[in-house]
């Protein structure tokens, strides 16, 4: 039987529901990981810099590989789902060691500290790519049809943005303004990413005629998928997008602390909001705002097409994100991240669409489905843009004089150019960057009358292995 039948609405929802995890997880790290390291630890910023480049060798392994294991996986539960099965629970337990390292290791603060930090770094980041790679390959193969692709996306995202509400703006409330609640903060975060991991394997299915289709070597899977001219501008274009995340993520517990001098409680809506909640809140703000501009992000892309739309996202987030170079005080930046919220909507949903028709031409030109070599090679870029992010970051606060808070001093005084150079690794550089996404995806090519016409020889094709299949067995 078909499976494309078969698959249900609750199926795809629950699918869905793993965006939660993948953001939850992901961004938690991406925010406070650096930070807590840095600033709260005592980690020397260049010696995570250094840490961050050998983080981006790392990806440029295992990424892609993960990717060619998967497509090459031939069990009778599929390609996909065994591996998913297999890790999201060390995954989970990988994510809580890193907040906790033990005490001696704090205490030197010096090579022993790194030597965990990174071991824990790659190691979660080996399992979270095995993870999350086969749970996005599974997108295209699961949901076949346009339609279906534009509501499992909205689906994704909405969970994604919890996901992204919670990893970002919890934790300063549940570790304190010291961090010294952070265990608590890191089995809470780890229970949700194992929990909503696990129920997104629930919804998941593969479809049996592509479980059985003969593989490519790796070189020849690594050539084919390098040479598709569509997907290397999208890697191009995502690679800039998602640095632009990690970049206001790991840069906003700098930005409030020292560039907005969060230190004092504040009155919001008659209440009094102690620091962490001033940084929760600055966090979440683009996120709610985020949620009802999702769906005209969605329907201005069925409209005018995934590339056009994020083309608008791009400049519109461009525009928006240099508010914060001049931003000073709370309120100001609370209503300056949602405006950014608006933009940021339209960069979470749009690229699922896009590679998404990248895996679909690439069928057509070699015959199988190949979607783990794609989100392979997509999840090196994006790992590697938050490597650059952490290089970037680690260079800024070198050279611009940041003063590392000590015992006794948590707020110390940093140089006006420690200040403006926080500024703009949360405006200028992030702006810059989302020029350099909108001028890639003018080269990207699957759109228009070329993309209809990829989605309809697809469907034929799929018509024809399915009754391939069904004359096999019969």
């Amino acid at each position: 039987m078909n499976s494309r039948r078969t698959l249900r609405y609750g199926h795809k929802v629950l699918y869905a529901s793993g965006s939660l995890a993948v953001a939850l997880s992901y961004q938690a790290f991406g925010t406070y990981i650096q930070f807590l390291y840095i600033d709260i630890l005592g980690l020397k910023a260049a010696l995570v810099g250094v840490g961050w480049a050998i983080y981006g060798v790392w990806n440029a392994i295992n990424d892609p590989l993960a990717g060619y294991w998967s497509d090459r996986t031939r069990t009778r539960w599929g390609r996909r789902i065994p591996w998913i099965a297999a890790f999201f629970v060390p995954l989970t337990l990988t994510f809580y060691l890193l907040w906790v390292p033990p005490s001696p290791l704090v205490e030197g603060a010096g090579i022993p500290l790194f030597v965990y930090f990174m071991g824990m770094v790659l190691l979660f980041d080996l399992l979270w790519t095995i993870v999350v790679m086969n749970w996005t390959a599974l997108f295209p193969e699961m949901i076949p049809e346009e339609k279906d692709r534009a509501t499992v996306s909205a689906w994704r995202q909405v969970f994604s943005l919890l996901g992204l509400m919670v990893g970002v703006a919890l934790p300063p409330i549940l570790a304190g303004e010291d961090w010294s609640g952070r265990g608590t903060m890191a089995v809470l975060l780890a229970v949700v990413t194992g929990l909503f991991f696990g129920l997104s394997l629930l919804g998941s299915r593969e479809k049996r005629e592509f479980r059985h289709e003969p593989a490519l070597d790796f070189r020849e899977a690594l050539r084919a998928t390098l040479a598709h001219r569509d997907f290397r501008y999208f890697l191009g274009a995502n690679l800039s997008k998602e640095f632009i995340y990690s970049m206001l993520t790991a840069t906003v517990p700098f930005y409030t602390k020292y560039a907005l001098g969060l230190r004092e409680p504040v009155s919001l809506l008659g209440m009094s909001l102690d620091v962490g909640f001033q940084t929760s809140i600055f966090l979440g703000a683009a996120f709610i705002a985020a949620l009802p501009a999702m769906p005209i992000w969605s329907a201005y892309a069925k409209r005018v097409g995934g590339r056009r739309a994020w083309m608008t996202a791009c400049w519109s987030f461009g525009i928006t994100s240099l508010l914060l170079l001049f931003t000073d005080d709370f309120y100001a930046g609370v209503a300056s991240t949602a405006l950014l919220g608006l933009s940021l909507a339209g960069f979470l949903m749009l690229p699922d669409l896009l590679i998404a028709d990248v895996t679909d031409d690439d069928e057509l030109k070699t015959g199988v489905r190949r979607e783990g070599m794609f989100f392979g090679m997509n999840g090196f870029m994006i790992r590697f843009a938050f490597s650059l992010q952490g290089m970037v970051t680690g260079a800024v606060l070198t050279l611009t004089g940041y003063v590392r808070p000590s015992p006794g001093l948590l707020y110390p005084e940093q140089p006006a150019m420690a200040v403006w150079g926080i500024r703009a690794m949360i405006s200028l550089i992030p702006a810059i960057a989302a020029l350099v996404s909108y001028l890639l995806l003018k080269g990207y090519t699957l759109h228009g009358h070329r993309l209809a016409n990829v989605r309809a020889q697809v469907e034929k094709l799929h018509r024809q292995k399915a009754k391939q299949l069904a004359e096999e067995a019969s």
